[in-house]
């Protein structure tokens, strides 16, 4: 019997206890049932939910398309206000639920199976990471679309096949609040970095989440370990300071060959000084010993065989601790401009290694630890060290740059930059306060952000992914040899600074440093920006050599 018959009033019983039914139902009874069929249609939980939302898009859009009254103009504030409420209708109409669906349909069950999907947790996460930037984009995650391949893009997509990001927040790293402790350049390494995000620890049939990451990572980038951190844990604000390092072999010291360019402008500026200094550089025991139209190749087998000499490296270190404490540093980043409160920076050690052989050429390594640093900021630092020192010039040089005036600093090869590690030395003594009433075992313990139980995967990382293609790049193509050979070729006023008094002539103030077409502008190469180089190396074609174009502070590195 349908529903509709069932709500009608049944006939009386007859004799014999059989019931009977009339042959001509009147009217009013079909209309009963009727009614009372609509109303139990009504009566759904779906049908009283679209009621609802359609007695509410009618208000909206009658609201909204009210006339104004004859003669009355709307003014700013209603007109803002129709405006709002006509697109909060059309936002509701376009994603109103289809209450008109079966329930029995295939998309409702999909929908129902994956309601009924157990939802795990999710736990605020330091990821300990390194990895090798040859190849790619940079560290920080690029929205879909862009065509880049970046380290946090694979991290992420790495991380979704592990179970680590739930499907619904695969599509949009953002919902998982990802950030990083230093946001490193394309191309540029790191030992060991900080990425933190919300993120599932605990999936089932998954007894080691680092080791399930690494094994869908590639083996440039390696995860070292997590560690649940506060819910409040931003890395880049609780990161204290930043430890980069910088690896240059030491025949960049070698002052400027006697035929080039360079060395002719700052001889003939020192001869204009009253009196006339002669620059340092003069009657080096190097070029002495070499023919004046020696060949380049010639060159670079004498200069791979050439050592630092103990003088040298003490005016390295010299040069270096005038860069300790705070400074303004605009003259080594990219568009710093000197009232720009954000260019000061400090730094807290720098430490220069004892040059150690590979192979052939002899290398030097620098370590700088700062509070933050700035995008180019240390390749600029190296370079205005390694210029002075190869020129004779005073490290008060280093004061000077400090200054108000605009003065070009070429960058060194982004091949020898490496970040190491930041450090979060206040959060982890935070955490020892906190940590004093947990113990170990509670659900609430913290472990503090260190790299330290890493020390050896991350020393063999270095060795295998960054040293080795480092050394590698500089023997098969003399990168940067190729470098300062680009240096010598200059004949403009840009280096003028560099001269035995140390101090910056006018004529060594730029302008504006954006503007690459400046009339006798030093030049950079985009060859010199790059970390990976094809096998048929620097001269196959693979590596655009062409001058670097104008640069935003915006991408600046965050370490």
């Amino acid at each position: 019997m349908s529903s509709s018959m069932a709500d009608a009033p049944a006939a009386e019983p007859s004799t014999g206890d059989k019931r009977t039914f009339p042959s001509e139902v009147p009217p009013s009874l079909f209309s009963d049932m009727e009614m009372a069929d609509t109303q139990a249609r009504e009566d759904t939980p779906d049908a009283k939910r679209a009621k609802t939302e359609q007695q509410q898009e009618q208000q909206e859009g009658t609201s909204a398309a009210t006339p104004a009254a004859p003669g009355k103009k709307l003014t700013g504030k209603e007109r803002r206000q129709a405006k709002n409420m006509q697109g909060a209708g059309r936002r509701k109409r376009e994603g109103k639920r289809d209450y008109t669906r079966p329930e029995g349909s295939a998309d409702a069950a999909e929908g129902d199976a994956k309601d009924k999907t157990p939802r795990l947790p999710k736990r605020m996460t330091a990821l300990l990471l390194g990895y090798c930037g040859s190849g790619y984009h940079g560290l920080q995650i690029q929205k879909d679309g862009t065509g880049v391949t970046t380290i946090e893009n694979t991290l992420f997509d790495a991380l979704t096949r592990a179970g680590a990001v739930s499907q619904d927040n695969a599509n949009d790293p953002t919902k998982v609040g990802i950030a990083r402790a230093a946001r490193t350049d394309a191309g540029v390494h790191a030992a060991g970095n900080v990425v933190a995000l919300k993120m599932i620890t605990e999936v089932p049939g998954v007894p080691d989440m680092v080791v399930r990451v690494n094994e869908e990572l590639p083996p440039e980038i390696r995860l070292w370990g997590l560690v649940r951190v506060q819910n409040s844990f931003n890395p880049r604000t609780n990161c204290d300071s930043r430890k980069y390092t910088y690896f240059f072999p030491t025949y960049l010291l070698i002052p400027p060959k006697p035929s080039s360019a360079l060395y002719r402008v700052l001889t003939e500026h020192t001869a204009s000084f009253n009196p006339p200094v002669p620059p340092p550089i003069l009657g080096h025991s190097f070029w002495d010993a070499a023919p004046a139209d020696s060949a380049a190749a010639d060159d670079m087998a004498r200069k791979r065989a050439w050592r630092v000499g103990p003088e040298q490296m003490e005016q390295l270190r010299a040069g270096a601790r005038k860069y300790l404490a705070t400074h303004n540093f605009h003259n080594f980043t990219v568009d710093g401009a000197f009232n720009d409160r954000s260019n000061m920076r400090v730094m807290k050690a720098i430490d220069i290694a004892d040059p150690v052989v590979y192979g052939e050429t002899e290398w030097i390594n620098v370590l700088f630890h700062g509070q933050s640093f700035m995008m180019h900021q240390i390749r600029k630092m190296i370079s205005a060290l390694v210029l002075s020192v190869r020129t004779g010039t005073p490290a008060d040089v280093i004061d000077e740059l400090y200054g108000p005036r605009d003065i070009f600093i070429p960058k060194m090869p982004a091949l020898g930059l490496l970040l190491e590690e930041p450090l979060f030395d206040s959060y982890n003594q935070r955490l020892d306060k906190f940590n004093e009433k947990h113990s170990p075992g509670d659900p609430d313990y913290r472990l503090p952000i260190d790299f330290e139980p890493f020390h050896a995967q991350i020393a063999a990382f270095k060795q295998k992914y960054i040293y080795d293609n480092m050394r590698m790049v500089e023997d098969r193509d003399g990168l940067y040899d190729a470098w300062i050979r680009n240096v010598d070729d200059y004949a403009g006023n840009d280096l003028l600074y560099l001269n035995p008094k140390g101090v910056i002539p006018s004529a060594a103030v730029v302008r504006d440093r954006r503007d690459r077409h400046r009339k006798g502008g030093f030049k950079e190469k985009r060859l010199f920006d790059a970390t990976s180089f094809p096998t048929g190396g620097k001269e196959s074609g693979a590596v655009d050599d062409e001058d670097v174009e104008a640069e935003s502070k915006t991408a600046e590195v965050e370490g």
